[in-house]
């Protein structure tokens, strides 16, 4: 299946666009909706870091695992329908939040409310079809900025629950859930691939030949990159509330906004990574991403340390610590270079696989999503273990190294598969012209003894 060659009316794609972005903000409000109410129930059932890290996870276990066959559905039966039944499961799940009374509950029901971060496979599949290939990376840019859905719950959720309870959060995420999707499905129409595959009576692809694509590396490459962007970006949404409590003493409502704060660049840039994408090449843009995460994330792993030095007239101590505002300063930086990784990431699927958007969209986001699920967890393990809080930074700087080391070495066996002079040694000027000669002189040299006998 290819992108449709029609061109579509401009106010159907405008509002497939907008609604889908609005409806994806709304989804990843309830996504991370344990970011905040999460630190209550941590503090009424007494859980320990690691079990707070799997409670606030296990939405994103759930919205990782369910995005491959969103992804594959929202390719056969399209994302208008397919987006409209995720948003009313994931509100009856988020509803019945409120009815949780102890831990294993708690885990039940986030199970359920991750099925709204399933929403991300279906709008990146659905939006993508409606736009040409030079236009997609400003518009999956656009609606990938729904991740500031997270700042919507770190500003409004302590609100709320300080005046209402943590249950009243739940309740009303899940009704703005059902309202968004109603108008979504009313105002949109089915992307021009359903449509003109309806007109021809055309079969959707089978579950087995959208899978084919997963058999490259380069699709995996891919994933790894949004395990780090994605699943970073998640995994710090819903860590530095408690980080900010647990290391400079915050009470939760200042922690909620300093959240959110690290949330929108992380959010809103990912516009602009879309259109440099498109203007400069993803693959540029992967490079800034990476480069910009290893500096910062390596800058916020140096954990708080006390120093004694025997001096001349006797020990001189002395602390060296990040302090509060340039901790701040140093996580928003790092959202916007994740932002910009994030864009670029999806502006090569609709390139590389322009047929499987859903099925490769939907097993990246699965990858990237499980990120999510699987850092907080580590962050609370690493905090139990190996009592340092800058621990968590430190597990993402190796991530981003390790990233940028892959990414960089396949570029470079990419580029010599296309121009086989750069398999050539590098040496320095001068001894590549004397290697020259010398191979010249040996060249010379061979013809001689080859043609000798034939002039005796």
């Amino acid at each position: 299946m290819q992108q449709a060659t029609a061109t579509p009316d401009p106010g159907d794609q405008s509002r497939a666009l907008w609604l889908s972005t609005i409806a994806f903000t709304v989804c990843f409000a309830v996504w991370t909706i344990f970011s905040i109410i999460g630190v209550q129930i941590k503090k009424d059932l007494d859980l320990s870091d690691s079990q707070f890290g799997l409670l606030v996870g296990t939405p994103i276990l759930t919205g990782s695992l369910v995005r491959l066959m969103l992804g594959v559905w929202t390719d056969q039966y399209g994302g208008r329908i397919v987006y409209t039944l995720v948003m009313l499961t994931a509100a009856a799940a988020t509803w019945m939040l409120s009815y949780a009374y102890d831990y294993m509950t708690f885990l039940l029901a986030a199970l359920g409310v991750g099925i709204a971060g399933g929403s991300f496979a279906v709008g990146i599949a659905y939006v993508s079809k409606w736009y040409p290939k030079e236009k997609q990376g400003t518009a999956l840019g656009i609606f990938g900025a729904g991740n500031v859905g997270a700042a919507v719950t770190k500003f409004l959720a302590p609100m709320v629950m300080v005046a209402l309870g943590w249950q009243a959060v739940a309740q009303i995420w899940a009704l703005g859930l059902v309202v968004m999707a109603v108008v979504f499905f009313a105002m949109t129409k089915d992307d021009p691939d359903l449509a003109e595959r309806r007109r021809r009576g055309v079969k959707a692809e089978s579950f087995a030949e959208m899978m084919k694509p997963l058999a490259n590396q380069q699709v995996w490459r891919f994933s790894l990159y949004y395990f780090f962007v994605f699943g970073g970006f998640v995994a710090l949404a819903l860590w530095l509330p408690r980080y900010y409590v647990g290391v400079y003493g915050l009470d939760i409502v200042s922690a909620g906004l300093l959240g959110a704060a690290y949330s929108i660049p992380g959010s809103i840039f990912r516009v602009l990574g879309g259109t440099l994408s498109d203007k400069y090449g993803a693959r540029k843009v992967m490079y800034w991403t990476f480069w910009g995460s290893v500096i910062c994330t390596f800058l916020l792993s140096y954990p708080a340390t006390h120093y004694v030095v025997n001096g001349i007239r006797g020990p001189i101590e002395f602390t060296i610590a990040i302090g509060f505002i340039p901790f701040t300063v140093l996580t928003m930086v790092l959202g916007f270079f994740m932002s910009l990784g994030k864009a670029a990431v999806y502006k090569h699927i609709p390139v590389y696989y322009p047929g499987r958007v859903g099925s490769v969209g939907g097993v990246v986001g699965l990858i990237g999503g499980l990120g999510g699920f699987l850092l907080p967890i580590a962050f609370g393990a690493l905090n139990d273990i190996v009592g340092v809080w800058t621990s968590c930074f430190m597990l993402l700087f190796l991530i981003s190294v390790v990233s940028l080391a892959w990414m960089h070495a396949a570029i470079r066996r990419m580029e010599k598969a296309q121009h086989p002079e750069l398999r050539g040694p590098k040496d320095l000027p001068e001894m590549e012209a004397l290697q020259s000669a010398a191979n010249s002189q040996a060249r010379a040299a061979t013809r001689g003894a080859v043609t000798s006998p034939a002039a005796q």
